[in-house]
């Protein structure tokens, strides 16, 4: 080693080497990775603390690229940015990380069930069946043939217990036989290889309604939550990797504070999965890098992540990842950057921020696996422009890589309005993709019904302006009943109490059930309004709006028949309203 400066280090090479290989340095053999070639000087970046290192100290090639374990016993864990446990790291060297300690991501003593699905004699190729094994009670974890093996099944392992690195199949090809274990390793940087891109066309269900049924995402999609600081970012992620219906999810604090993490870390093994009532662990995989641990892990930590959802995916699985945030993750290229003298661009930012944005996000995708299964991985990441400016070059070069984007306002979140998301700002690409699954599924009216509350709340925000010079009371009655919608709209539809047993999660029939009430509320409300009526009394007269209000919190997602029964209770007070101001017939001569 010849030059150090904080994660980067630069040594002499005196064997072989390749970039992206992964190096141990120093004498307690840190974790780091080739990052530049130039001659015989090779820089690394380390993903552990390096001080007290000094020039002379050895680095050590270990032959291959900074890679991630794939196998059983990934669902329920906890692994910082490299894929090192952190419970078995606390075991061995207490609350805090101790430098060097290093422990294998797969326990290797712990045996699991296998049970094969292939004969001997078959012929096999990438991605085709071998096994399985019961990793959790919601999960099958399937044994797959590696990416690039093809061949006959000359050997497989009877129907037993067995541990990790135990070998469960052989597969002979042309140049020689293949060994199969329960697990195997792949580089981080490189995507998993797919048979074919699909288009999407199912919605992930998030339970949010703001999102749902305003600015959807399919699965495969790729989105974006910018957001200022107490804007809401990671309780509306930590919903989404609750609530959404993926059949596993991989969470990333890449750079949060530890208390935020701690909360996670605290809060997700007490959770439920509203599907099957089993805890939500069992199929999720956290990856915790704070903000205090080494910044170069938290650039390793957002691939690690997306590796292990591509090996989910491959398995036939629908897969959420959610990043939180990759701001903390450009920064952390920003500082690496810096260190490697690079030239800045905007920002400080180095000049391929776009280019790594744009590798992470279109790893996301609904694919048809080498071996014709279908997955899809949803990638979720959140953005931390300083002071809530979306000009920032971050949020600027993930919107060209996303095709939804839920823009959380701090002003909202000031006034308690969650989730924040701004309905002005934010926008969907999937909208045409997902509506054929919602009149389908749902209800054939929800493009009508999306439409009308979206045009309502646009309508608010012109004449708010108005409102704000001459006064509410100015308005025609049309436009005065428009802003009282509008508000229903936004109590009673919009905002989401993340802590309320019922109002958690709501139900695709919930929300279209809601909606159907308000705007069939707009339409008897205008047309009594046209006859006359003065909108003081549609507003002021109607007992039953607070319950409208309240509906979303009172009404559990299988009793939407007292939403219908609340829909003719207001019709008949509309009713007794309109008949005041119905045309008086003239009698017949």
């Amino acid at each position: 080693m010849s030059w150090i400066s904080g994660p980067v280090v630069r040594a002499r090479v005196t064997g072989s080497v390749v970039m992206q290989e992964q190096v141990a340095v120093g004498q307690d053999r840190l974790v780091g990775e080739v990052i530049r070639l130039d001659g015989d000087l090779a820089t690394v970046q380390v993903y552990e603390e390096t001080a007290g290192m000094q020039p002379g100290d050895p680095v050590f090639g270990m032959g291959m690229p900074l890679s991630v374990e794939l196998g059983p016993g990934l669902l329920g864990n906890v692994f910082d940015g490299i894929q090192r446990p952190l419970e078995v790291l606390a075991e061995r060297s207490g609350s805090f990380i101790e430098r060097g300690v290093t422990a294998e991501a797969l326990d290797r003593q712990r045996e699991w069930s296998f049970t094969p699905a292939a004969s001997v004699g078959d012929v096999l190729g990438p991605g085709d069946l071998i096994g399985s094994v019961p990793e959790t009670q919601l999960i099958e974890h399937r044994i797959l043939v590696p990416p690039g093996v093809t061949g006959r099944l000359s050997w497989v392992a009877p129907e037993g217990s067995y541990t990790v690195d135990q070998q469960v199949a052989t597969v002979t090809g042309e140049a020689a036989d293949m060994p199969i274990k329960l697990f195997m390793r792949w580089a981080v940087r490189s995507p998993r290889p797919v048979g074919q891109r699909l288009a999407p066309s199912t919605p992930l269900k998030t339970g949010q309604r703001v999102i749902d049924t305003l600015f959807p995402i399919a699965k495969g999609g790729t989105a974006a939550v910018p957001g200022g600081f107490g804007a809401g970012k990671t309780v509306l992620q930590q919903a989404l990797a609750k609530w959404s219906d993926a059949d596993i999810v991989v969470y990333i604090g890449c750079g949060e504070r530890g208390n935020e993490m701690t909360d996670v870390l605290t809060e997700f093994p007490k959770l439920r999965d509203p599907l099957s009532g089993r805890p939500l662990m069992e199929r999720t995989i956290l990856i915790a890098n704070t903000s205090n641990m080494p910044v170069a892990a938290r650039e390793a930590s957002i691939y690690t992540g997306i590796t292990l959802a591509e090996y989910y995916r491959d398995m036939g699985y629908d897969v959420a990842l959610m990043a939180d945030s990759t701001s903390r993750w450009a920064e952390a290229l920003r500082e690496i950057s810096g260190r490697l003298e690079e030239m800045p661009a905007e920002e400080g930012f180095p000049a391929y921020l776009s280019s790594r944005l744009a590798s992470f996000y279109e790893r996301a995708g609904r694919v048809t696996t080498q071996s014709g299964r279908q997955g899809s991985v949803t990638v979720v990441g959140a953005v931390s422009p300083p002071s809530g400016d979306f000009s920032e070059p971050v949020t600027q070069q993930t919107r060209r890589f996303i095709r939804t984007f839920w823009a959380l306002d701090k002003s909202l979140a000031a006034a308690r309005h969650f989730p924040s998301v701004n309905w002005l700002e934010s926008y969907s690409g999937y909208l045409e993709d997902v509506t054929g699954w919602w009149m389908e599924e749902v209800d054939p009216d929800w493009p009508k019904l999306r439409q009308a509350a979206m045009e309502t709340l646009q309508q608010e925000s012109q004449l708010a302006e108005i409102v704000q010079l001459v006064g509410a009371d100015s308005l025609p009655d049309q436009e005065r009943y428009t802003l009282f919608i509008a508000g229903l709209i936004k109590q009673a539809f919009l905002q989401q109490n993340a802590l309320d047993p019922i109002d958690a999660y709501s139900s695709p029939e919930k929300q279209v059930a809601i909606l159907h009430l308000l705007m069939h509320a707009q339409g008897r409300g205008r047309a009594i309004i046209d006859q006359g009526c003065p909108v003081g009394r549609l507003t002021g007269e109607i007992a039953l709006w607070p319950r409208l209000i309240r509906a979303k919190a009172t009404v559990a997602n299988q009793d939407l028949e007292q939403i219908a029964s609340l829909g003719r209770s207001l019709d008949e007070a509309l009713d007794e309203i309109e008949r005041q101001y119905q045309p008086k017939q003239e009698g017949l001569i």
